[in-house]
Formats: C-alpha cells, sequence, structure tokens
C-alpha cells in the first residue's frame, strides 16, 4: 500500500492558520554543502549529545552541554581519540556535567570513529555524510549503530537530525501513521520492515519533493496535531 500524500498535505494543512504558518513549523535541512562545510568536531558534539539524551530529558542534556564543550575542549576528534580511560574517568568528578561513565567512554571511541572513516574516505566525515543518499538513509543508521558507539535504535536518526542531515524519524505518531495506512503492521523490528518504511518514505519524497524531514513530521502531525 502507499500514503497519499494529496490526502496528507490537507489533512496537515488544517491545523495550520495559513500555508506560511505550515511552511515555518516544518523542520529544514541542511544542504549537502552546508553539512560539508561544519567541522568535525561538531560532529563528535552532537554524536556525544544524542548519546546523553537517550534516556534523559533533552532539554537537561542541552542546558548542560556548554560545559561540556569546555571539559571536552570543543569535542575535536584528535584530541579526544587521545583521551585516556583515567582521563575519562576524571571527569567523574566535573559536576558540571553529566557523571555518566559509561556514556563518557564513548567519547574517544566515537572520535576513532570519525577518523577512521576520514582516513578510509580521503575526506572529512561531514563530506561523508553530506553524499550519503537520503533514498537509503537507514543504510547510514545502519552504519552508525555498526561502528558508532551508543548510536544504535533511534539515536541514529536523533543524531542525523541534530547535524542537520535529512533523515526521517520514527517516533510513536509516525509509526501509528505508517500502521494506520496499511504500510506496516507493527514497529519495524527487521532490515525487510525497515527497506519497507524507507520505500514508502521515498514514494512519498519523489510525489512531493519534500525533504524526507519534513514527511516525517507532516506524518506525525496528522495523529497528533500538538495544538
Amino acid at each position: 500500500m502507499a500514503l497519499d500524500y494529496r490526502w496528507l498535505h490537507d489533512t496537515v494543512r488544517k491545523r495550520f492558520e495559513s500555508d506560511e504558518a505550515m511552511e515555518a513549523f516544518l523542520p529544514k535541512a541542511l544542504t549537502p554543502e552546508e553539512l560539508k562545510q561544519k567541522g568535525d568536531d561538531r560532529y563528535l558534539s552532537a554524536m556525544s549529545r544524542r548519546v546523553f539524551q537517550a534516556g534523559m530529558q533533552h532539554s537537561v542534556v542541552d542546558a548542560k552541554w556548554p560545559a561540556f564543550e569546555e571539559a571536552f575542549w570543543g569535542f575535536a576528534p584528535e584530541k579526544m581519540a587521545l583521551l585516556s580511560p583515567e582521563q575519562i574517568e576524571g571527569h567523574m568528578k566535573n559536576e558540571r556535567i553529566i557523571r555518566h561513565l559509561a556514556k563518557l567512554r564513548t567519547i574517544p571511541q566515537n572520535a576513532q570513529f570519525i577518523l577512521d572513516v576520514r582516513q578510509e574516505h580521503g575526506s572529512s566525515f561531514g563530506t561523508f555524510i553530506a553524499g550519503w543518499p537520503s533514498a537509503d538513509i537507514i543504510g547510514l543508521w545502519r552504519l552508525l549503530g555498526k561502528r558508532g558507539a551508543r548510536l544504535g535504535g533511534r539515536s541514529a536518526a536523533g543524531f542525523l537530525r541534530l547535524v542537520g542531515k535529512d533523515t526521517f524519524l520514527l517516533t510513536s505518531d509516525v509509526l501509528a501513521r505508517l500502521v494506520a495506512a496499511g504500510i506496516i503492521g507493527h514497529e519495524p523490528t527487521s532490515q525487510r520492515d525497515m527497506q519497507v518504511v524507507q520505500d514508502a518514505f521515498n514514494e512519498l519524497q519523489q510525489t512531493s519533493g519534500r525533504p524526507l524531514c519534513q514527511l516525517s513530521a507532516m506524518l506525525s502531525l496528522s495523529i497528533n496535531p500538538r495544538f
């Protein structure tokens, strides 16, 4: 089965006073060039922020992030990859940050992941992210989950949304709409299920010309108006 984009658009449009209000509300993705220009320290910072957001209120993590930036010298991957276990444990004494040892240990691990990707592809991590096709965004999720530290599950998509890479999110509302439309029968757990979801988004994108992030938001709004 397929989702009817015209129905989706008209359903969501009713939530807003005007076309302009709806467009202003929908999220925006960065262009490939903007993603390339973003420093790899920003990608490591976003990875780390997403790791800490998992299981916590995002606002709590966001409020403390300036202290993280200071404690970890701006998240330069070259420096962070060299952090020793003793140095990481030393940050457990810093009351200004969130002291979660297992999550702190992901910082040098993900720094090395970024450096490895740079070496393998001969370009910045941002260039690698920018070049990944949105038509296979679940493939990028798999790579992040396999090679990154604590970037599995919904954290991969959450990280990509933080850095501005176009991606959909499988929130409970998005899943509810996909189930109601007969695209899936339950939350996708297998790669086959995930490909069905990707195919549905690809078809919507081809029909609408909209980025995945906006289609994801529209699917969510069709279930939960949030007003």
